[in-house]
């Protein structure tokens, strides 16, 4: 194996040019590799296997090969070896780190917490292996008994986004896992270096070969022929929206479920009685953490007349105290992912300028990496682009508005519905917004909240459906069926 060459890492390598199917490393059928790139330096540093449909067939077949072992072992014993993986996760924490902050560009202190959530995700559905369970109903008659059976799918098909790799692969594969399913994952050609060496650790935890399976390659020639695949009985995707309807048309041929997690355009709705002191550090984590490239990311800043002004300056200053380098320099903020998001960030810098919006601070980043400064937009009017769409970058817009219904009419006025941050001291005016506004969640006085154990990640509109990673996720993967039974009379 040929170790990836980063500063301290020690125990954990991936080999190059390689996908995991059935326990094993495998050279592609191609037989080639794509480079993965360095986003603060843009060279590669690893080179990782380039999949063709004949690979996705090998690796659905492998899962297909594993379901029946796997989905009829002890749900107690497929508990406790998802819980060691789990801990095994939190042995590797520095190794896993360093893999998606490098991969990524985030600091590495953002990837190592990134990683600290992974390994807890797992081990919550660890617990709850042996949990599912289905309902005894009640009967019109004595005669009568009927229950319900929760029953593993199948095959299932991930296939992630590269911003937060380690969190995705395990949102998904986790919950799917502890119901009875085999998996067939595919990373981010961007971004696979955390969810192949996590992978890689699910073998030493007693995971059997075949449960878990990892392709890499592009969406058209991996990606496209998995989701379309016969063999796959449940498909979770996360990326654009774009893109998520393609997945859905293709499933509807096979008739296959599909979970979405798709694009969002956050709000934080901040009212005049908010705490500034509380507000403004996380309104400012909500937009350059992973430097803007999340879904759920605080886009969109919507203030209260009266202290408008006041927190577009603190917001302002705090944007450019900002400080930005490559993931071992660990700092506050890394740069884009690659060539083609700095290219569509840049874009809607210009665009943001040219339809009369005002630059307050930030601007195109500098380097040699793909680095964009964070940036704070006000004078906005609710068409333009950089108010509407998903940028996935650290841009900001800020708008005021007059009082909660307006505020509430701001909010729905996009076509996504992930995340709204509501920030005021009054909780009738809080449970109000939060029962009008068209969101799948909503956080009062904090951001993104992840303390909450088995939060779900749920989602509206645009963004797609999904209840991710919650306290309800193994139904997603799952189905019911109703059983009932006509008793004789006793001897």
């Amino acid at each position: 194996m040929v170790a990836v060459k980063t500063p301290g890492m020690s125990t954990l390598d991936v080999p190059e040019n390689r996908l995991l199917i059935a326990g094993s490393w495998q050279s592609p059928a191609s037989g080639e590799a794509l480079p993965v790139l360095d986003p603060a330096t843009q060279q590669a540093f690893h080179h990782t296997g380039r999949a063709t449909a004949a690979d996705v067939d090998a690796a659905v077949a492998a899962a297909r090969d594993a379901y029946d072992g796997w989905s009829r072992m002890n749900p107690s014993d497929r508990g406790a070896i998802l819980g060691r993986w789990s801990q095994l996760i939190f042995q590797h924490v520095e190794e896993l780190a360093r893999y998606e902050a490098q991969d990524v560009g985030k600091p590495l202190s953002d990837a190592r917490t990134n990683i600290f959530i992974a390994g807890s995700i797992l081990g919550y559905f660890a617990g709850a292996a042996d949990k599912l369970h289905g309902a005894t109903l009640p009967s019109r008659s004595p005669d009568n008994t009927g229950f319900t059976l929760r029953e593993p799918l199948g095959v299932c098909a991930l296939v992630i986004a590269w911003n937060v790799p380690a969190i995705l692969m395990m949102a998904d594969a986790a919950p799917a896992l502890a119901a009875g399913n085999t998996v067939v994952l595919k990373p981010s050609e961007y971004a696979p270096m955390s969810p192949l060496a996590i992978a890689a650790l699910a073998a030493e935890a007693g995971l059997p070969p075949g449960v878990l399976n990892v392709v890499t390659g592009l969406g058209p020639e991996a990606g496209q022929p998995l989701t379309s695949h016969p063999g796959i009985n449940h498909i979770s995707f996360v990326g654009s929206s774009a893109t998520g309807r393609a997945i859905m048309a293709s499933a509807a041929k096979n008739l296959v479920p599909v979970k979405l997690e798709l694009g969002g355009k956050s709000p934080n709705v901040v009212f005049a009685d908010a705490d500034l002191d509380a507000a403004v550090p996380a309104i400012l984590e909500s937009i350059v953490e992973n430097a803007g490239q999340n879904c759920y990311a605080g886009s969109r800043l919507l203030v209260e007349e009266p202290i408008y002004d006041e927190v577009v300056q603190r917001l302002a200053a705090a944007m450019e105290a900002v400080k930005a380098g490559p993931w071992h320099e660990d700092l506050d903020m890394g740069p884009l992912v690659n060539g083609i998001q700095h290219e569509r960030v840049s874009g809607y810098l210009q665009g943001g300028v040219a339809s009369g919006a005002r630059v307050v601070t930030g601007g195109p980043g500098g380097g040699d990496g793909w680095f964009v400064k964070p940036t704070l937009f006000d004078r906005v009017t609710p068409d333009m682009p950089i108010v509407r769409e998903e940028i996935f970058g650290p841009v900001l817009a800020a708008e005021s508005f007059r009082g909660a219904r307006e505020a509430v009419e701001r909010v729905n006025a996009t076509p996504y519905g992930l995340l709204v941050s509501v920030w005021t001291n009054d909780l009738s005016r809080a449970l109000r917004v939060t029962h009008e506004v068209r969101s799948g969640q909503v956080s009062v006085n904090e951001f993104a909240n992840s303390a909450i154990i088995g939060f779900p990640f749920n989602l509206a509109k645009e963004s797609g459906f999904s209840q991710g990673g919650g306290y309800e996720a193994m139904k997603e993967y799952t189905s019911e069926k109703g059983v009932t039974i006509k008793m004789r009379p006793l001897d």
